[in-house]
């Protein structure tokens, strides 16, 4: 179990890991996702499932090294074994035929998004997506994206590919352009924060999938937490999917920074063993 079937780069910083996991590829739905552990001493992360193939019993996992537990994962290959893997958790994405859906990814946000895309497509929508990225060579799974989607259009910060601007300026074009009747985002909260303010104008009900700091995924630990509605949520239990107009973006952003410096320390650390 949980061992690695394929391995590939997507960007020199996200890869893409096929995993065997037959029981969590059969129950796997668009917005689940897994926690992992890569080894004895590596934290527990978040990981959204991008693709499941019940036949061959594995579920796909794409992601960005950034800290300690990540840069381990990007060190195993084919054939190596993840040591603790759990799921599916969370709630599943609500797929219903609703009209032109606005899908808009941002970064490594663009791997979660991918199996909503393809299921809001399946239920018979007409799907338009954004996707942006830094630069060219960070952007993810376009030719996934556009196999799924009515329209993709393509937003860089330094205009390298696509067009030059901000995901939130490729989404209100097509707010502009035609009725949506629904919108998913998924990235960088801080850009979370600017597409829900943004759909809030033309009053387009949006979806927004929260990625917290997150331990035990089972509700218990109260890391995950967040404000809606004024209402204490938990993300693991209760999401990962929320209105998006009603999240208070800059309480997550704070609680997103709390063990910056403890994170930072740790991956010095780590860094050092590397090179001894």
């Amino acid at each position: 179990m949980n061992k690695i079937i394929e391995k590939e780069y997507l960007s020199p910083l996200v890869f893409k890991l096929v995993v065997e996991a037959p029981l969590i590829a059969k129950n796997r739905k668009a917005g689940h996702f897994v926690i992992v552990r890569p080894d004895a001493t590596g934290e527990r992360i978040p990981l959204t499932i991008s693709s499941a193939d019940i036949e061959r019993g594995t579920i796909t996992l794409i992601v960005q090294s950034v800290g300690v537990s990540s840069s381990k994962l990007s060190k195993l290959e084919r054939g190596d074994v993840i040591l603790d893997m759990v799921g599916p958790l969370g709630n599943a994405t609500h797929i219903e035929k609703s009209g032109t859906v606005l899908c808009a990814g941002g970064g490594v946000g663009i791997a979660p998004l991918l199996p909503i895309v393809e299921a809001m497509k399946a239920a018979g929508n007409r799907v338009l997506t954004v996707l942006a990225a830094r630069n060219k060579d960070l952007l993810i799974l376009e030719k996934e994206m556009r196999s799924f989607s009515d329209e993709v259009i393509v937003m860089t910060d330094d205009g390298s590919y696509g067009t030059k601007g901000l995901v939130t300026q490729g989404m209100e074009m097509l707010m502009q352009r035609e009725k949506i009747h629904e919108c998913v985002v998924i990235g960088p909260a801080i850009m979370m924060k600017f597409a829900a303010q943004t759909t809030l104008k033309y009053n387009v009900p949006t979806v927004a999938s929260l990625n917290t700091i997150m331990v035990d995924g089972t509700g218990m630990c109260g890391a995950c937490r967040i404000t809606v509605g004024g209402k204490t949520k938990f993300v693991c239990v209760d999401g990962p999917e929320f209105n998006a107009h009603e999240v208070d973006f800059d309480e997550m952003l704070m609680r997103l920074a709390a063990y910056k410096d403890e994170e930072a320390e740790a991956y010095r650390n780590y860094s050092m063993k590397k090179t001894v």
